[in-house]
């Protein structure tokens, strides 16, 4: 982001604010349960984020709740932002969960596991995302608090090498020989 580099997730939105805020000792104590009990401490500072995003065949622009950008498919406490992250397709995926009509049920839906909103995501994959907030933006790139109004996301297909598994979930499925 901006030059920055993260590996697995950059995220932004009021979940930004929840996990900078989430104190190692309570994640060590409740572990995922943490970050819900932090958010529902801070309600009150709860306020949609406004952004235009840009990217290859991808706009949207509004107020959103949470955003996820990953080549990863986790974001802090195991939550689960990005569902078809591969490591190494060469994208970006990028979810954004608009402000909901109920934002109360569905921020303790989402901090308590996000059963039940995945339909309520904007989803796209793309190779680069140029997010433009007026208002400025609180974004977290792996864990890492930074703020800004125009922020542009990239990947560097093939920069850092990694072994996993055969058949982990994070890779691109082989080619079929038919």
């Amino acid at each position: 982001m901006n030059g920055k580099l993260f590996l697995n997730m950059a995220t932004g939105g009021f979940g930004s604010k929840v996990t900078a805020n989430t104190s190692e000792d309570l994640k060590k104590v409740l572990g995922g349960a943490a970050y819900l009990l932090t958010g529902l401490t801070r309600f009150s500072e709860v306020h949609a984020a406004q952004g235009r995003f840009s990217a290859p065949d991808f706009q949207w622009e509004g107020e959103f709740l949470a955003l996820g950008i990953g080549n990863g498919r986790q974001a802090g406490g195991g939550h689960v932002l990005c569902p078809q992250a591969r490591v190494d397709d060469g994208l970006l995926d990028v979810s954004i969960l608009p402000t909901p009509q109920d934002m109360v049920g569905t921020l303790g839906t989402l901090l308590g596991g996000g059963n039940g909103v995945e339909s309520l995501f904007v989803r796209a994959r793309v190779p680069w995302l140029e997010v433009e907030a007026a208002e400025g933006l609180d974004v977290n790139l792996d864990g890492e608090p930074l703020e800004g109004r125009k922020l542009r996301f990239s990947v560097s297909p093939g920069a850092l090498r990694v072994h996993l598994p055969a058949g982990s979930p994070l890779l691109r499925e082989p080619p079929r020989e038919d």
